[in-house]
Parts: structure tokens; sequence; C-alpha cells
């Protein structure tokens, strides 16, 4: 069965699928910003803790059973040019040295979660951090057990460089990456396997799409490649 295919607007595409099957279909892009599943179980820790500092159960899936294998990590750096990759620390057998690494500090210590989150960048930049409360996150109005709040998805765009005009997120989840990319006026194109987020991404990027900053362009769409003559 063919993935089902999203078009949201020009210069903005969903689909559900696995990526390995879609992803290569697609070419290439500007820029990858994403936060795949680490393997750690986060959508079974809520149902055990469903109203216990501070957790939600958002339902029995098994999309954190294990993380993503290399071939996700070589294609995803194979066809975008830049990458910021949450949960990098779980994945530096996949992912080379690098120089720059982002932070999001939560800021709030000794919780049962972490006290920040790191992305492996493959810019070769200073290393940066970004500080933005837990309880602040949670104004998006969270639908996913992982989900990003969208301050820090703006935020990691705005350390890639400016040409930068379309970006992938194949771990699409809720859509946060999507709901910045067209804050800032990118062109976005988002794959998420679970039928269940990927509706939730749709509606989420959809209401970006209807509310758009005066002063940010719309999303371009990627360019397309001329067959030589």
């Amino acid at each position: 069965m063919s993935p089902r295919h999203e078009v949201l607007a020009e210069g903005v595409e969903l689909w559900c699928g696995d990526m390995l099957d879609i992803l290569p279909t697609l070419g290439e892009f500007d820029a990858c910003v994403t936060d795949p599943p680490y393997g750690i179980g986060a959508d079974k820790a809520a149902s055990k803790n469903n109203g216990k500092w501070g957790w939600t159960y958002y339902g029995e899936t098994d999309w954190d059973i294990q993380r993503p294998d290399r071939e996700a990590f070589d294609a995803i750096r194979k066809q975008s040019a830049h990458q910021i990759i949450w949960g990098g620390n779980y994945f530096t057998d996949f992912l080379p040295p690098s120089m720059q690494w982002l932070m999001w500090d939560k800021g709030q210590r000794e919780f049962s979660l972490a006290d920040f989150e790191m992305a492996w960048s493959s810019q070769r930049k200073a290393a940066r951090a970004f500080s933005y409360p837990r309880a602040r996150a949670l104004q998006d109005g969270k639908v996913h057990p992982t989900q990003k709040p969208v301050e820090v998805m703006l935020w990691c765009i705005d350390q890639l460089p400016t040409d930068v005009g379309t970006i992938l997120d194949p771990f699409m989840g809720s859509g946060t990456t999507g709901v910045a990319a067209i804050k800032r006026g990118k062109a976005f194109y988002g794959i998420e396997r679970e039928p269940k987020y990927f509706d939730i991404a749709c509606r989420r990027i959809g209401d970006a799409l209807k509310a758009p900053d005066m002063f940010v362009p719309a999303p371009a769409p990627k360019p397309v490649q001329e067959p030589l003559l």
C-alpha cells in the first residue's frame, strides 16, 4: 500500500509511512531538523506514572521500543546539507564527532526526567545552549510524550545558515518542527510512521499555515531539477 501523502500548501508536504521507504524518493534538502525515537520506552513510561510528577499517558504504542538503525542516519546525512538531531547522545555510534552540540536547558533540577537534552549538529560552529522552562513548554498543548516546544525548534532553525530554505523531519511526531519551519517561512517536508501522530501533525501544521506572520514570507517549494537537453 502506498504511503499516505498530504500536500498542505505549496512547499509543505507530509507522508505517513516508514522513512526508509519514503526518504530515498524525495531528493535532497537544505537541512534536517529531527527528534528520532531514542529507544528508551518513552511511550511506555507514562502508563506507569500517569498523573505523577508531571507524567501524562498518551495511549499504548510501540514507537519507542528501539532506536532507528544506522541506515536511517546515513540516509539523513546523504540527503540533507545540514543536520540537527535531537537525542544525539543516544546515537554517537552512528554519527561522527562534531564541533557543535545544542542543548535545551529545561530550567529545573532533580526532576524525574533529564535536566537538559542534547542535539548533535553537523555544523562546525560553537556549541550553544537555550534555556526554556519545562513549565512553559507544557503551554504548547503537549500531545506527544516527547514533544519538543515550538520555541526550542524555532531556536534550532535559527542556528542554521540563513539561506536554508527546505527543512526535512523524517521522524515528525506531532509536527513541531513543521510548525517552527512555517513560522520561519521555510518549506517543510515531514514523515511520520504512526497514523495517530501523523493526523495530529497535519492539524497542527495546518493551523500554523492559517495564522501566518505578516513579516515572514510563505514557504517556497523545493526546487525541481529540470532535465538537461
